[in-house]
């Protein structure tokens, strides 16, 4: 008698398609970049690394929240 397989080829299939799709979503969105205004790739620049890049946030009042 012969044996079933450990693992049903639908299964397989499914997890194969599923791991294409996320392979082309990363790619696309790789290549497509950041999609929200204002936003910018990381940047590593020679200086001392204690500037922050805030984009368009220069006017923004950040003390909300702090118990302050």
């Amino acid at each position: 008698m012969k044996e079933p397989p450990l693992v049903p080829p639908a299964l397989c299939g499914f997890l194969l398609l599923l791991a294409l799709i996320f392979t082309v979503s990363y790619a696309v969105g790789a290549a497509a970049g950041p999609v929200a205004p204002g936003m910018h790739r990381p940047t590593t620049s020679g200086g001392d690394g204690g500037g922050r890049d805030t984009g368009d946030m220069r006017d923004m009042d950040m003390r909300h929240g702090s118990g302050g």
